[in-house]
């Protein structure tokens, strides 16, 4: 079922590797022309433009973009028993894990009468995004909200698309996991003009103040994702997602049936889903597309998940040796990447690149995106060869804190004035010179 690639006996450059990948094809420059007239309508018109362009995509117009409190009480009296003691359980393991990403103020004394601090500080305000579209994503809002809340970020506003089903409210299950939380300011609306509105803020249709943010996270389709593109330095993103990946490594120790419905799970998100296996078992990989076969045709969305597995972003990579896929699983730098080979924990410590690294058999990325405690809100698209996923550190701002005595100033001031000297930039060097009252290289 999947198509193959072959670099058994060969193990090409890494810039090679990237071009031969599966990877899913996503110009967010091609519908730029088409978000920014949705950006700068937001910017001008406010909330009219928002409900505008809410009526034309989403076929709901609601009353008012803020959610009342009070139908964010009733989704939570609502909620189904199961789903909310599974909610609160991926909460408490999430806030278990984040909880310990907290850093502290750190001074370095550099010299006696000099110091150093680095201040972590957090964001003030913050947008978080819950997408709504082919499902709905309750865990991303957990995913979202609780290492903000963990960093301290002291103003949260979540943003989710009206549903005409529920009466231009987010789907229910958004707002009770909202409740859950304890966020209590919800927008409702989504894409490009959720971004916009977060960004410029506005006024709401029963007059109250809808305030900008600083900073803008979650998932979305590239409509959002060209919107945070256009909006990137008024206001800060955590990065462009794109379609969700899965990369797995296996070896012929792995099970197939778990290769294969780890496969299935993602490939459901999305027809542009990428599901990638690399081997150094040709059996196994018969024995995946086999799997793949039987459970495609009996999973909910077979359809899509059949799409995403046929897609140019999905195939088998065949491999000599655990060694040269380690090489190629790095060179794809994937979202979620599943080592199931023999050892599998120390595979897994020799890899470089990955969003989330899911260890052995009973570490499936489902866990990862409920209960595990780790964050799902991953680099997409080979972004992980240099950035991380969502953490309470994407919510903190280090500042340094410089704090010198006049001795210590004197103390360096020639070095300053040399290297201001050494830059042509002689005023930078007067700035000390003034301070301490005499030429650099003396005595006195």
């Amino acid at each position: 079922m999947l198509k193959r690639t072959d670099l058994r006996g060969r193990v090409p450059s890494p810039a090679q590797l990237r071009a031969l990948l599966p990877r899913a094809e996503v110009d967010v420059d091609a519908v730029l022309h088409q978000v920014r007239p949705v950006v700068d309508a937001v910017r001008e018109r406010g909330v009219d433009a928002v409900l505008d362009y809410t009526e034309r995509f989403d076929a709901v117009r609601p009353d008012r973009v803020r959610v009342p409190a009070r139908e964010m009480e009733s989704a939570l009296a609502s909620l189904d028993p199961v789903v909310r003691e599974a909610l609160e359980e991926s909460i408490a393991r999430a806030r278990a894990v984040h909880a310990d990403q907290r850093r502290e103020d750190v001074t370095t004394r550099v010299v006696d009468g000099g110091t150093v601090t680095e201040r972590w500080v957090p964001v003030s305000r913050v947008g978080l995004y819950a997408p709504g579209g082919l499902a709905v994503y309750p865990s991303s809002v957990v995913m979202n909200v609780v290492p903000a809340q963990t960093a301290g970020v002291g103003s949260l506003v979540l943003c989710s698309p009206p549903q005409a089903e529920f009466g231009g409210l987010p789907h229910p299950t958004i707002l009770a996991a909202a409740a859950l939380l304890g966020v209590d300011d919800v927008w409702a609306v989504g894409g490009a003009q959720a971004v916009a509105l977060l960004a410029y803020g506005g006024t709401d249709t029963d007059g109250t103040e809808l305030e900008p943010v600083d900073m803008v996270t979650g998932p979305g389709n590239i409509y959002l994702t060209a919107a945070k593109r256009l909006l990137r330095g008024l206001i800060g993103i955590d990065s462009e997602a794109g379609p969700t990946e899965i990369a797995i490594l296996a070896d012929d120790t792995a099970d197939p049936a778990h290769v294969a419905a780890d496969l299935i799970s993602q490939a459901e998100h999305d027809t542009l889903a990428a599901s990638v296996l690399v081997t150094t078992s040709e059996a196994l990989a018969d024995a995946v597309d086999e799997e793949l076969r039987r459970r495609v045709a009996a999973t909910k969305h077979t359809e899509r998940v059949e799409q995403a597995l046929r897609g140019a972003q999905s195939g088998t990579v065949l491999v000599s040796t655990v060694d040269d896929g380690l090489r190629v699983v790095d060179a794809y730098a994937a979202e979620h990447l599943a080592i199931q080979t023999a050892n599998a924990r120390e595979v897994a410590a020799r890899v470089r690149n990955a969003g989330a690294i899911f260890v052995g058999p009973y570490s499936p990325v489902s866990l990862g995106d409920y209960c595990a405690g780790s964050n799902h809100v991953l680099p997409t698209g080979g972004f992980a060869r240099h950035s991380s996923g969502l953490s309470v550190q994407s919510f903190l701002r280090g500042i340094h804190v410089v704090d010198y005595n006049e001795q210590a100033l004197r103390d360096v001031a020639d070095k300053v004035v040399a290297l201001a000297n050494a830059e042509d930039l002689p005023a930078h060097g007067e700035a000390v010179m003034a301070r301490t009252g005499r030429l650099p290289g003396s005595d006195a």
